[in-house]
């Protein structure tokens, strides 16, 4: 049995720059952290004594016994990509719900993979991790989501990640005081809105927009390089705040889809009520709306957003890990002779 455990992220800066359509051609770079917050996948190898091959538990119950019939996207293509033919049983929760703006989809996928690896006594690195997720999300199953999400939840921490036109990847972790990580986390607020969407579908007008956009995506990703200088300096921390919000200002202008009126609604109240700025996590359309608050303020604001589910969470700096390893020898595959036994034992 193994159990995997790959966090969530938040995103501050450079989002939109880490699709390929961008940075093949201009490079791109984003500010991003991992959460305490949680998604878990548990892998055995399924011993054959059932009808069906495999079993994959997450928002539906499959029973298969052909790989090739899951209905889960990301776990069809990742045991075809590790030839993973023989039976197995996976398990799927999450302390958040999907589809939320938070990297979930990408959680997935690199937790999945780290906990395949450790069932086939395999040590990915976090580099591999990371680069198999992008091209299991990207080239296997052709969805439109870019590439910091798969990066971020595999190496876990605030970091700087510079895609170049090359398709690569750099991550250069974000060294801040700790009385400084302290303040920026005592400032942000994360909440729910309700509201869930597809972000590759939303994303895939703002790809198909990104030649039009030059100016706000550069001007996005030169924020990058001043987030990190407000967080190390030594100013007041809420500057960091009124960045998010120049940036959000910049994020809404890229596809009508990006905000709604209700979210719009919601961020001014809670502007109104005291934040400095903030934005819609991901690729827009609903999820979690992070704020950035002065403590002295966060009453005002809760106030403001009553209804609204707040989720408190601080800065993880570990990324997917396995926290549970219990080797099993891989089962024998059984012949047809020694099948029907086990089906004549199963109906006494």
């Amino acid at each position: 049995m193994i159990i995997s455990r790959t966090p969530f992220r938040v995103s501050f800066f450079g989002g939109g720059t880490d699709y390929p359509v961008w940075y093949r051609e201009h490079g791109g770079a984003v500010l991003a952290t991992t959460i305490n917050k949680y998604c878990y996948l548990s892998c055995r190898w399924l011993p054959p004594f059932f009808e069906h091959t495999s079993r994959i538990v997450w928002s539906k119950i499959e029973q298969v016994t052909d790989h090739a019939d899951i209905q889960h996207p990301a776990v069809r293509a990742a045991l075809e990509f590790l030839s993973l033919s023989q039976g197995v049983e996976i398990h799927h929760v999450g302390d958040l719900p999907a589809r939320t703006g938070l990297g979930s989809s990408s959680s997935f996928t690199v937790g999945l993979l780290h906990a395949l690896h450790g069932l086939k006594g395999q040590m990915p690195s976090k580099q591999q991790l990371a680069r198999e997720a992008i091209v299991i999300e990207q080239d296997k199953l052709r969805e439109a989501v870019g590439s910091q999400d798969q990066v971020i939840a595999s190496y876990g921490g605030l970091n700087r990640i510079d895609f170049p036109a090359s398709g690569s990847f750099h991550v250069s972790p974000v060294i801040v005081a700790p009385e400084r990580l302290q303040a920026l986390e005592d400032h942000l607020m994360l909440w729910f809105t309700g509201l869930s969407r597809t972000a590759s579908e939303v994303a895939q007008e703002q790809i198909q927009a990104t030649p039009n956009k030059r100016a706000e995506l550069r001007a996005m990703q030169e924020m990058v390089e001043e987030g990190i200088r407000l967080l190390q300096g030594g100013g007041d921390v809420a500057a960091f705040g009124e960045l998010l919000h120049e940036s959000w200002q910049l994020k809404r202008t890229l596809t009508t889809r990006i905000s709604t009126p209700d979210i719009d609604h919601l961020y001014d109240a809670a502007r109104q009520a005291g934040a400095v700025g903030g934005k819609l996590l991901g690729a827009g359309g609903g999820g979690f709306l992070l704020l950035f608050v002065r403590p002295e303020e966060q009453p005002r604001v809760k106030e403001a957003l009553r209804g609204l589910l707040h989720v408190p969470f601080r800065i993880e700096p570990f990324g997917s890990r396995i926290v549970f390893y219990e080797p099993e020898e891989r089962p024998e595959v059984l012949g047809p002779v020694k099948r029907e036994l086990v089906g004549a034992a199963e109906q006494e």
